[in-house]
């Protein structure tokens, strides 16, 4: 059964919601931290399998899915802490505050994903496929809704980080780059009137702090990131 959306310009498009969940399938399986190869390379050999309009809704879809299923996890987290007295507030648009409160009695939820989607593997492949397909994204999906969850990872990620919960190598810096390139593309592609940057996408614009970037291994330093001076040129457009 194929779905058609309409749009104004192109006339409808043609989605097969069979053709998606065999892709899903596929690079559930044939993909992930089970396979013994370096996640650079199955990002790589990746990326091809999101080819068409399908394949692009898939790669919007674990973008989606990712956010969607974090929040949940983080969600009940703390409603059962809620529940045994503690007051922890949430917003999934800034999650450093919670961390900051209760960070010793959360669970990261990033590797623990109950949708087998692999940070490291299948969602910087998600994102590269969005950013070089930005303008064919804004007909699939509303470009804030995208827009918002990236940013939310982009949060989840920080909050990794600055916890010491994750340690920042070279997977762990793509997926960062990867994350503010695809949504500095999504952004330009809305045109003159993009959505507004979320108050704690601002915050870590105005820092020009350098992390240590580690190896796979976690042995040694070959790099570093900033994420602010990432984030001001691609946002301050």
């Amino acid at each position: 059964m194929r779905w058609f959306r309409r749009t104004p310009a192109e006339g409808p498009v043609e989605l097969d919601p069979a053709r998606q969940e065999a892709l899903v399938q596929e690079i559930r399986h044939g993909f992930g931290q089970h396979v013994r190869v370096p996640f650079h390379q199955q990002v790589d050999a990746l990326v091809p399998r999101f080819e068409g309009d399908d394949g692009l809704y898939v790669a919007i879809r674990i973008v989606w899915a990712i956010a969607d299923e974090a929040h949940a996890s983080i969600q009940a987290q703390v409603a059962e802490l809620n529940r045994m007295g503690r007051s922890y507030p949430l917003d999934r648009r800034y999650y450093r505050a919670l961390w900051q409160q209760a960070g010793r009695e959360l669970s990261y939820p990033l590797f623990a994903l109950r949708s087998g989607f692999h940070p490291y593997i299948h969602l910087p492949a998600a994102l590269a496929t969005i950013g070089a397909n930005a303008a064919r994204t804004l007909k699939l999906a509303d470009p804030a809704a995208v827009l918002s969850r990236m940013f939310e990872v982009v949060e989840l990620v920080m909050v990794g980080w600055e916890s010491g919960l994750v340690r920042v190598d070279t997977d762990a810096a793509y997926l960062m780059s990867r994350l503010i390139s695809a949504a500095r593309d999504v952004r330009v592609a809305v045109g003159d009137e993009p959505p507004p940057l979320p108050p704690a996408m601002r915050e870590l614009m105005r820092r020009n702090r350098t992390t240590p970037v580690y190896d796979q291994g976690g042995t040694s330093v070959v790099g570093g990131i900033n994420v602010g001076a990432e984030m001001r040129p691609a946002f301050l457009v």
